[in-house]
């Protein structure tokens, strides 16, 4: 099956490397015109020629998701440049693997404001643009560590918590107005965020205790994105997509 998004606008954020960028590859060849959004400028304009030359629509522009003048601009910019917009995927996150006691106030509140400020900013901003729109879909990304505890990285867990229910809530009060919002739940996927944050020596445990025997890759969460992003999951909203490799299945 090819063009599943032909005639759709997507705004991803966190699109300059790791799953923002194999989403944004994968959206642009199923047919969608993409605004790829981070804080990441050169990897950013890095992407946005290779996705030009590849014969993508695609528009980069700058957004820190915690910053709402900034959301609003990024939204404009998307209307401006293509019209509509159809699909939010809030995708940027951060990590740290500090438990309760170890967690500062600083590391705290930086990952609430990019984790969960940020997912209530973006719908908060591109919702009226989804109406006018006509309806569309909204992708928020959480974890298995917002359905299960970990003893580990409290102030993640906390707000990748707080997507799965503000998830939840969106798609009930948007329903009526044909918006869905459904949140996806990677387990352990070989990024550069897992490479930074998760000392080398943790990985062949968090491997081990996956089912499948491996890490995930980015476009293995590309396809589930791409799948609720598209009007073939039209009957969902509210859910869960939880794309782990059986992690929390044990």
């Amino acid at each position: 099956m090819t063009n599943r998004l032909e005639g759709k606008v997507a705004l991803i954020t966190g699109a300059a490397r790791g799953q923002g960028a194999a989403e944004a590859r994968l959206f642009a060849a199923e047919g969608a015109s993409v605004v790829i959004t981070d804080v990441r400028d050169d990897a950013l304009v890095s992407l946005e020629k290779e996705l030009l030359d590849a014969g993508a629509t695609v528009s980069a522009t700058r957004l820190d998701v915690a910053d709402e003048a900034d959301w609003d601009r990024a939204v404009r910019h998307a209307t401006a440049v293509f019209g509509e917009l159809n699909v939010l995927v809030n995708n940027a996150g951060i990590l740290d693997m500090a438990g309760v006691e170890q967690t500062s106030l600083e590391v705290w509140n930086r990952i609430v404001a990019v984790n969960q400020t940020g997912v209530w900013l973006g719908m908060k901003s591109a919702i009226p643009s989804i109406r006018r729109a006509g309806g569309g879909s909204i992708v928020n990304v959480s974890s298995i560590y917002g359905l299960i505890g970990s003893g580990a990285a409290a102030a993640y867990q906390a707000t990748k918590g707080a997507v799965r229910l503000l998830t939840k809530t969106a798609a009930v009060q948007y329903a009526s107005e044909g918006i869905r919002v459904n949140s996806i739940h990677p387990g352990v996927i070989d990024t550069g965020m897992v490479d930074e944050e998760i000392p080398a020596e943790g990985l062949p445990a968090l491997t081990a205790a996956t089912p499948l025997g491996r890490m995930g890759r980015p476009e293995e969460i590309a396809y589930g994105a791409l799948f609720l992003a598209s009007d073939e999951s039209s009957f969902m909203t509210g859910s869960e997509l939880v794309i782990d490799g059986g992690y929390t299945a044990q």
